[in-house]
């Protein structure tokens, strides 16, 4: 199973705690076992996708198998895209997703026989980075017009004197961010490169370090005199020791302007589970466990939580598709 990253393993350990803890008390009260704490499950469920969702993912599942250690769950980070090609082959159980299925996507889950059930786990938004400390100063505002001016294909637009109506001083800009399987990239294309003529999504420039791996991203802004990145909140406040976070059309992303929505490039974050696979026991457990527990999980690992709403819908679609695969 992939590992959290480092500066989450405290909060992790107390996420274990915790709801250890509450598993406990709930058995104390009920004869009936709950979902995952009953210890006698077992079997293998693979999860793949986003690697903004992939660690608290991980941490659910981390903390899931202290009460079953016989179920082997693997969480791979091979990007929203990448993660719906062989979920709709039908090859995982679950996708990790910072976006929702597309229209193709959805077409290849149809093809191959793959139905789905759509649950949100959290919020984010897309941070834009710069180096601590760099040229440019702190406390810095973008607007999404400013963006758009930096990463739309053809920009030639390499210097930060060059950023219209920026009026920020001469420093070398080299940009950073992920690679066209993630989420995170088709999201910030949509929102900030927005559609041409046709209805298609503008293309971005493509001389940039691109990685799905967002701590290469980290890597090059800090690396760099005065690099520019993206990826989500969570890989931000992980790295705020070397990083700055832009403001974006005078608002500073935080869990609360994510919250509430007024930051511009919030969004939410999503696991699709197969419904074949819901029929499984060690299945329906864990994702219950994860939904019922993803408000505690998202605080504790610097997550911004999904809307009580957004959960209590989750668990009505859980329990009409578990009883539909009881049928």
């Amino acid at each position: 199973m992939a590992a959290p990253p480092r500066r989450r393993s405290i909060a992790l350990a107390l996420v274990a705690t915790t709801l250890t803890l509450g598993t406990v008390a709930a058995g104390c009260g009920d004869d009936d076992d709950t979902a995952g704490s009953g210890g006698d499950l077992s079997g293998r469920i693979a999860i793949d996708g986003s690697s903004t969702v992939g660690p608290l993912t991980s941490a659910a599942a981390e903390t899931f198998n202290e009460d079953n250690p016989d179920v082997d769950i693997t969480v791979g980070t091979s990007g929203t895209g990448g993660g719906f090609e062989i979920f709709c082959r039908g090859e995982t159980d679950i996708s990790d997703a910072s976006r929702t299925i597309n229209d193709e996507e959805r077409a290849a889950c149809a093809d191959g026989g793959v139905e789905y059930e759509e649950l949100r786990v959290a919020s984010d938004g897309i941070t834009i980075v710069t180096k601590k400390g760099g040229a440019v100063g702190d406390e810095l505002n973008l607007t999404t017009d400013q963006l758009e001016a930096i990463w739309i294909r053809g920009s030639k637009i390499g210097d930060w004197s060059q950023i219209p109506g920026g009026g920020f001083p001469s420093a070398k800009l080299t940009l950073a961010g992920p690679d066209s399987q993630s989420g995170t990239y088709d999201f910030f294309n949509e929102e900030v490169l927005g559609e041409d003529a046709d209805g298609e999504v503008r293309s971005p420039r493509q001389d940039y370090s691109a990685s799905a791996d967002d701590n290469v991203t980290v890597r090059a802004v800090t690396g760099s005199g005065q690099g520019l990145g993206y990826f989500g909140y969570t890989y931000y406040e992980e790295n705020a020791d070397s990083l700055d976070a832009i403001s974006v059309d005078g608002v500073a992303p935080s869990a609360e302007t994510i919250t509430d929505g007024s930051y511009p490039l919030s969004r939410p974050l999503y696991i699709y589970v197969s419904k074949a696979s819901l029929a499984r026991p060690e299945i329906a457990a864990f994702v219950r466990f994860y939904i019922e527990n993803a408000t505690s999980l998202a605080q504790e690992l610097q997550f911004v939580p999904a809307p009580q709403d957004a959960i209590d819908e989750d668990l009505r679609k859980l329990d009409a598709s578990t009883t539909a695969a009881a049928r």
